[in-house]
């Protein structure tokens, strides 16, 4: 368990189990809503619902961070195959509680996960969103030049990586391809 500065209350992080699927999907799907607009919290609490029913369990894995019984932030990783010997994966979505925001949940959810992905010896891990608050949890600009982004990015600025042994990102030359559920130009 973590206490974390600024939340006031004992703050669980683990690993996302299926029994929390449902849980999960809601908050994804309550906070894309009340951020985004009600289409976009269907789409992402869809989203997260088929990467959790057609995603190989060596392919996706989750965290949660809990309070008491509620689960008020989730994040999921799921493999990303580059044209090299590394082992990828892809952070998407994040969702933290709204209630809750702005406290350092997500960063702490999303330092807690890349340290899980460094036990399993994972290489590299990208991400597609804003470059403010992801290089607040080390995750630095690439372009596509570097690792080619599975689909047409609609934001280049927002394709962001971060290698977990500390080497430099190698330039990687051919496609990468992302799981089934990821795989939807509506997602980038």
């Amino acid at each position: 368990m973590n206490l974390l500065p600024g939340y006031g209350s004992i703050m669980e992080l683990s690993l996302f189990n299926s029994s929390q699927s449902q849980e999960v999907i809601e908050l994804f799907t309550k906070v894309f809503s009340t951020s985004e607009g009600e289409s976009e919290g269907e789409l992402i609490g869809s989203l997260v619902s088929n990467l959790i029913a057609t995603t190989k369990l060596q392919d996706l894995i989750g965290f949660v961070a809990t309070s008491g019984n509620d689960i008020v932030g989730s994040i999921f990783f799921s493999r990303l195959i580059v044209p090299s010997e590394k082992t990828a994966f892809i952070l998407s979505p994040v969702a933290i509680a709204t209630n809750v925001q702005r406290k350092g949940i997500g960063q702490q959810l999303i330092k807690y996960g890349i340290h899980h992905l460094k036990s399993l010896s994972v290489d590299l891990v990208l991400t597609y969103g804003d470059p403010d608050y992801y290089s607040k949890v080390s995750f630095n600009p690439i372009s596509e030049s570097t690792v080619k982004a599975p689909l047409k990015l609609t934001y280049p600025e927002g394709w962001l990586a971060q290698t977990l042994d500390g080497s430099s990102i190698e330039i990687m030359e051919g496609d990468s391809h992302c799981v089934e559920a990821l795989n939807d130009q509506k997602y980038w």
